[in-house]
């Protein structure tokens, strides 16, 4: 059996003074198919919050995202666009959305394989982050979905209960850095001693900020530097839809910065979650062999 960077297990080191290990992620590409934010177009179109040009829109930079993911100009292009989208939308309103069709939307389109990788960190001991330019209405409940123990996400100004079109804090780049090392230091984390994954040349500040950083699905340039510094390069694709829901389940809302759920919580919602997936999973096999 093999540890996280694929070497055979030893017994655990001992923990340094300055703190502790924890796993930060990336969210769109690296725990999901797509971006976040865009996916959830069509509830906000059925909520009567977008009209269809921007429904079409939104599909149209989901499939430019997908096939060659986004670099920085594409990057602030869409958080523009995304900010003036959502100005004066209702806060709660929104919130109500995402956590009433979270399973459904989000849920296909999660990697297994990033699932499986947030149990080995929770089963290590380790605290899951995740850190995305999405906002933290979205992120949070995706957070919690998974496992994770914090979330870092993008703020926007809200007034009013309302969003004002202003951004209070972009996790973006090197501000992803940035907002680790703040969370290092309020929880003690050891920086040296983490792992970080991402798909994005964008997120290299904050894939050089951590001992061991991994390339998932990495776009070109990102793949460039991981085989020019012999970084792992991992492929995230298998993805199965829970088919089997619990009723009245709800993800707790979770805000950036904050802990999503205590660490025993995460820890059984990741392996819940993996478990369940695997399963369906498997049950999938066995009917198409049947079939």
């Amino acid at each position: 059996m093999s540890d996280l960077t694929g070497r055979a297990k030893v017994a655990p080191r001992i923990l340094s003074e300055v703190g502790r290990p924890a796993a930060f992620f990336d969210l769109d590409k690296t725990i999901i198919a797509k971006s976040s934010t865009l996916a959830f177009g069509r509830p906000f179109y059925q909520s009567g919050l977008l009209n269809r040009r921007a429904v079409l829109r939104s599909a149209y930079a989901q499939f430019v995202f997908a096939l060659a993911g986004a670099d920085e100009d594409q990057m602030d292009r869409m958080r523009d666009y995304i900010t003036a989208m959502c100005t004066g939308w209702d806060v709660a309103q929104i919130r109500e959305i995402v956590n009433e069709t979270l399973h459904d939307i989000i849920d296909p389109i999660v990697y297994d394989e990033a699932v499986e990788r947030i149990q080995q960190h929770k089963s290590a001991g380790q605290d899951v982050v995740i850190v995305s330019s999405s906002g933290e209405e979205v992120v949070g409940p995706i957070g919690a979905m998974v496992g994770a123990d914090h979330v870092l996400a993008t703020r926007m100004v809200v007034s009013d209960g309302k969003y004002t079109g202003e951004i209070e804090r972009y996790v973006y780049g090197p501000a992803k850095a940035e907002a680790v090392r703040e969370l290092a230091a309020e929880r003690g984390y050891d920086l040296a001693a983490s792992y970080a994954y991402s798909d994005s040349i964008t997120d290299l500040p904050l894939l050089e900020e951590v001992g061991h950083p991994t390339a998932v699905n990495p776009d070109r340039a990102l793949r460039k530097i991981a085989v020019e510094r012999g970084w792992p390069i991992l492929t995230f694709a298998n993805g199965v839809p829970l088919r089997e829901r619990i009723s009245g389940l709800r993800p707790p809302h979770a805000t950036a910065t904050l802990s999503v759920a205590s660490a025993g919580v995460a820890a059984v919602g990741a392996a819940w979650y993996a478990l369940h997936r695997r399963r369906t999973r498997e049950r999938a096999t066995a009917s198409e062999t049947s079939g």
